[in-house]
């Protein structure tokens, strides 16, 4: 099978599993060049008209020496969408002329992979560049099928996804492919890109466009690529043509644009993100930060029982017995937003994590318990008679709750005696950290056994 001079352009199986359509020619289209969206017109057509990605594709950088030696192995490539992973993918099977099989792990079945791959296996040609789009989407079934074909050499792999690999592909399939993290677009490429379309697209060249707009279509589309040329045409579509130049502006840009779309996935990064934002901001007591990026969780749906559910954890662990009425403020928002629901809930959202933000902080026993546990792991020492509950007649002839001393029977309800096991008397798990409560309680134990004395 010759490799086409052209890159492919994504596509899709055919339902009657015919590989015909994702084979590494461009499928025809009797559509106008103005029923094609502005990115696909202007998707570029080799690696050096890429823009951003230097890290990865500029002279002497990894993805490219791999490219000038004719060598592709599998790649994962990671990152947010509208940032190029579908376009390098096309333009690394084109450059090293091999056939390219574009997938979709969305609507991909087990049969339709395995068709791919016995393609690929049956030999007599390069290697064929498999691209699997959102690979984090196939199962570990399905993820293994791949193991065997990448691990023969059968076919190179290119998995692109918008989710941390770690985490969402297997380890086995990891660790036989390169992973490249694929950077947003800054302000100086994304005005490059549109000045690229103004100046090079075949229908916006033939217009006089002004573009004052710039900042704000940079700012809306987030690094996404796609984005800010769907922008800049929804714009050029919606300004008036009678008038030249055509001028496209913030206002006119708003107009069209209404909101930024949030980005913002549940399930993915960004979840994740977001919410390790809002933690180290309360943790870092700025509640500012806090109440922002507790914020963008909230526009963007999150569910409110989550972040309450954060924040009685946070209230344990980095406020504790600093201001033990953290936590008690925190499981009551828990139940009242329960109760209540959205929108009234971010109010008490609201609340709670200024208060949580402004408090004290402490870990002291979020450390002391996890030191514990790990002792408790190699540790198994037996209770010591006099501590155990000499409930029969022969565990009292054993010595089951033998010299045990009741606390409350003595001044200010306190009796030393031994509470650990033998072997680890004096082991110390809890230390009192320096703020206000927990020294008082320092100092009153102190006293207290000094009265013992």
């Amino acid at each position: 099978m010759a490799p086409s001079n052209t890159p492919v352009q994504p596509s899709l199986i055919e339902e009657d599993n015919s590989l015909a359509t994702a084979i590494t020619s461009a499928p025809k289209s009797s559509a106008n060049t103005a029923d094609i969206p502005l990115a696909q017109r202007l998707r570029p057509k080799s690696l050096d008209e890429v823009i951003g990605q230097s890290h990865l594709l500029a002279e002497g950088a990894p993805i490219r020496r791999f490219v000038e030696h004719g060598h592709l192995p599998s790649l994962i490539l990671h990152g947010e969408a509208g940032i190029g992973k579908t376009t390098i993918a096309m333009l690394l099977a084109d450059a090293v002329g091999r056939p390219f099989y574009p997938l979709s792990a969305i609507n991909t079945g087990v049969k339709q992979l395995r068709d791919v791959l016995d393609a690929g296996a049956k030999g007599g040609m390069a290697a064929p560049v498999v691209f699997i789009d959102e690979i984090h989407r196939f199962n570990k079934a399905q993820q293994d099928a791949l193991l065997g074909a990448v691990e023969a050499g059968d076919i190179t792999l290119i998995g692109a996804t918008t989710e941390n690999p770690s985490f969402s592909v297997n380890n086995a399939l990891l660790s036989r492919c390169q992973v490249y993290r694929l950077q947003p677009l800054d302000e100086a490429q994304i005005e490059a890109l549109l000045q690229r379309a103004l100046s090079e697209d075949e229908l916006l060249s033939t217009l006089t466009i002004q573009l004052d707009a710039t900042a704000q279509i940079a700012k809306l589309a987030h690094g996404d690529a796609r984005k800010a040329l769907n922008l800049l045409e929804l714009a050029v579509q919606a300004s008036d043509h009678s008038q030249q130049p055509i001028i496209i502006d913030d206002k006119l840009l708003a107009s069209v644009a209404q909101t930024a779309l949030q980005r913002y996935d549940k399930d993915g990064d960004q979840h994740y993100d977001i919410i390790s934002a809002m933690i180290k901001s309360v943790r870092g007591s700025d509640p500012d930060a806090a109440l922002y990026w507790m914020a963008r969780m909230l526009v963007a749906g999150e569910p409110p029982e989550f972040i309450a559910r954060r924040l009685v954890i946070l209230a344990s662990e980095d406020i504790g017995n600093a201001n033990p009425n953290a936590l008690l403020l925190a499981d009551a928002a828990l139940r009242s937003v329960k109760a209540i629901g959205m929108p009234e809930a971010r109010i008490i959202l609201g609340q709670v994590v200024v208060y949580l933000a402004t408090s004290a902080k402490s870990n002291s026993t979020y450390l002391a318990i996890n030191k514990a546990m790990q002792l408790a792991q190699k540790d198994q020492s037996p209770v010591p008679l006099h501590l155990r509950n000499g409930v029969t007649k022969l565990m009292q002839a054993e010595g089951y709750g033998q010299n045990y001393v009741y606390p409350h029977d003595y001044p200010n309800h306190y009796y030393p005696q031994q509470y650990l096991p033998d072997n680890l008397i004096g082991t110390q798990f809890y230390q009192y950290a320096d703020n206000q409560r927990e020294q008082h309680s320092l100092q009153f134990m102190q006293w207290l056994t000094s009265q013992s004395k």
